[in-house]
């Protein structure tokens, strides 16, 4: 229930977005939970606190989370899968997607589509980026991102930057705003949804050590908006 996530009550509780102030919330099959109770994420997922109104009184709970979400493709899950038909028609699959509203994927800074594993992928001896190579690199871009903000308090990463501070850490190549304004005029992305991509380019750019944000920064950015490029919300 919406009580259950944001808090309320008729003695006012933390609901579980305060509960996971500082760490993750994690949400499964996100288009099955009632738009109402999506809808209010909204507000904390912006403002970091939640804000309960009573006849006597007002409370406020910190809410500072890190959301991650799943959802299937279409109600039956084979949307897209090369080697499944899918039972649901365009019109079902729609009304699915549309249960997740665009404000509330604009205030997701990343959408990823995970496509199935293959089996030699799943059974190759060749893997990716170690793990302690990424956590090194992590830990590297996260102290660049607390000397930034030393001066600036409750802000300790880039997903916390408010307008005027993508202004000054934010700033683009010309290759790059070429194709960010590209980007955003054939997407139609909404400003928040800028934002979002300029703060996720600011943190590409952290973990490569750049200083500047270069086309190659804003273009993974942009890549991590999939689902504003299917016009889903």
């Amino acid at each position: 229930s919406d009580a259950g996530l944001i808090g309320g009550g008729s003695y006012p509780r933390p609901g579980e977005v305060s509960l996971a102030h500082g760490g993750v919330l994690f949400l499964d099959e996100l288009p099955e939970f009632r738009k109402n109770v999506l809808e209010v994420l909204r507000q904390p997922m912006e403002d970091g606190v939640v804000t309960i109104a009573r006849a006597a009184m007002s409370l406020s709970y910190p809410a500072r989370f890190m959301l991650a979400a799943a959802m299937n493709p279409c109600p039956c899950g084979w949307f897209g899968d090369p080697h499944h038909t899918c039972a649901c028609g365009s019109l079902v699959v729609q009304r699915y997607l549309a249960r997740v509203s665009g404000p509330l994927l604009d205030r997701i800074d990343i959408h990823l589509e995970v496509p199935a594993v293959k089996y030699k992928a799943l059974t190759g001896e060749s893997g990716g980026e170690p793990s302690e190579a990424m956590r090194e690199r992590v830990d590297r871009a996260r102290t660049v991102q607390r000397e930034r903000f030393a001066n600036r308090p409750g802000i300790y990463a880039n997903a916390h930057m408010a307008p005027r501070d993508i202004r000054a850490h934010c700033k683009v190549s010309d290759g790059a705003d070429a194709l960010l304004k590209t980007a955003i005029t054939r997407l139609g992305l909404s400003a928040r949804a800028y934002h979002r991509i300029l703060k996720i380019a600011r943190t590409v750019a952290d973990l490569d050590e750049a200083a500047a944000l270069e086309p190659k920064h804003v273009s993974e950015a942009i890549q991590y908006r999939s689902l504003d490029r299917r016009g889903v919300g």
